[in-house]
């Protein structure tokens, strides 16, 4: 008896030993996703090489210093006084207080805290559901699709309440309710911080559409249940500085025809397989490989979130983020019995021990983007200051830089309030041949431009004998009228 005693709890504290072990292994590799994925926002260059950033923190600073929310246009002298509406507020005034407390290196750990949070969140919850070698694999699949839009901007920042939004009907849907009325809370938030509120009120409907056919007979309650929920997240999303408008602001910006000329607006380019073809790719075979079975709604949502972003590169983001816990969810299959979160918890000591390690290191080896493609420092510096203060004629991608340097330009990244008509002849502008540019210099009486080297009316200016070529380096191209 003593012998069998011995055995047993020989057995027992062997099982308990791996219990606690493969905890600790799960909690390794989500503080190692959440610690890279801050390194990367934290340390890579790259993360600043969109020029909406500095308009971006230029209009976070006008709204610190006058206490309120931009109702018009003080930046560019084309469209000054005319209505503009900020719905990104919340996340501008975000970043102007990273930039304030520790300048380019606060707006890169900023970024590197938005990047962690979301793709520690997606781990943990993927690594209830698949083997830590799938864990692997999905995360790095994900990291992949995020790369190309992991940029200090307000849709980036957004990412951490996208993950908490679908986590949050995912759960409850496990649970066979709505969501509790507290993450409407979430969606005040999403709908000041960035248009893709939106969807998350579109993916209410999806799962309410899912428990609707799951459970035909308690019509009742789910249509109480989850309508009461739908209702309460539009209501959300309408407190906002703009109300309506601001409701309404993503399907007036879809339906404008100026944004085919903006790379996140176009179709991914799979002749070069980008990431988001291998994820695709990746899904489709773990689907057909191990007979995955999806409920028709949460289908329905997979295939309008690959439409999504075959039509538009930006929405890939969607894709990796709510299709990887729901093809998971799939995997597993129904019944799962997920783990205790415990965790979770020791995943977020180590990974804020390691963040607060690269945020230490950060501080000791100062950063400053300097001349880069959005950002041509020494072009400006050569244009004299009585010339900055006179009308320019700037490339669409460094309007932002300008404004940033208290420059008014003549068009920036804010698409939708300049509108079709006038970004089309921003475009006519820019042709060679000049007459679109000569009218619109004598109506605006432009003194100088300030072009990327690839612009083609740089050679239209350079053989015009009113204009002499100021400043050129490989960044920017400068002009000023005799």
């Amino acid at each position: 008896m003593v012998y069998q005693a011995g055995k047993a709890d020989d057995a027992a504290s062997f099982g308990a030993a791996l219990s606690v072990s493969a905890g600790w292994s799960r909690a390794g590799l989500i503080a190692l996703a959440a610690v890279l994925a801050f390194a990367v926002g934290l340390f890579a260059p790259q993360v600043l090489g969109d020029g909406d950033t500095y308009w971006h923190i230029a209009a976070g600073q006008w709204m610190l210093d006058h206490h309120q929310v931009i109702r018009t246009d003080s930046f560019s002298y084309t469209f000054a006084g005319k209505p503009w509406d900020t719905h990104e507020w919340l996340a501008e005034l975000v970043m102007a207080l990273a930039w304030r407390v520790a300048g380019w290196a606060g707006m890169m750990a900023l970024t590197g805290a938005a990047a962690a949070t979301a793709i520690g969140l997606t781990a943990a919850r993927l690594s209830r559901l698949l083997t830590p070698t799938a864990l692997i694999l999905a995360l790095a699949l994900i990291g992949a699709c995020l790369a190309p839009s992991f940029l200090a901007r307000p849709h980036f920042l957004a990412l951490p309440l996208l993950v908490l939004w679908i986590g949050a009907l995912l759960d409850a849907r496990a649970a066979g309710r709505a969501p509790s009325p507290a993450w409407l809370l979430l969606m005040i938030a999403w709908a000041n911080a960035h248009a893709s509120f939106l969807f998350g009120i579109l993916l209410v409907g999806a799962f309410a559409l899912d428990a609707l056919l799951t459970e035909p007979k308690a019509w009742r309650r789910v249509f109480l249940q989850w309508g009461g929920f739908g209702v309460g997240a539009v209501l959300a999303a309408l407190i906002t500085p703009h109300g309506l408008d601001g409701l309404l602001f993503p399907l007036k910006v879809n339906g404008m025809g100026s944004l085919a000329g903006i790379t996140e607006w176009r179709s991914p380019d799979f002749q070069h397989l980008p990431p988001v073809e291998i994820a695709i790719l990746a899904g489709l075979w773990v689907m057909l490989s191990r007979g995955v079975r999806l409920a028709p709604a949460r289908l329905g949502l997979l295939l309008a979130l690959l439409y999504m972003t075959l039509a538009h590169v930006r929405h890939e983001t969607l894709l990796v983020l709510i299709g990887a816990p729901l093809l998971a969810e799939a995997l597993a299959g129904p019944g799962r019995v997920q783990p205790d979160r415990r965790p979770d918890r020791r995943a977020a000591g180590l990974a804020a021990a390691g963040i607060a390690a690269l945020c230490l290191l950060r501080l000791l080896l100062p950063f400053d983007p300097g001349d880069g493609r959005v950002s041509p420092v020494s072009a400006l510096a050569h244009v004299p200051a009585a010339l900055r203060a006179q009308p320019v004629f700037n490339s669409y991608d460094l309007g932002g830089y300008l404004i940033y340097a208290r420059v008014k330009p003549f068009i920036d990244g804010r698409t939708d309030m300049y509108g079709d008509a006038f970004i089309a002849r921003y475009d006519a502008m820019e042709r060679p041949g000049g007459e679109a540019f000569d009218a619109a210099a004598a109506q605006y009486r432009i003194a100088w431009t300030f072009l990327e080297p690839s612009s083609p009316l740089i050679a239209t200016l350079d053989a015009d004998p009113r204009w002499r070529r100021l400043y050129a380096d490989r960044y920017a191209v400068v002009h000023v009228r005799r």
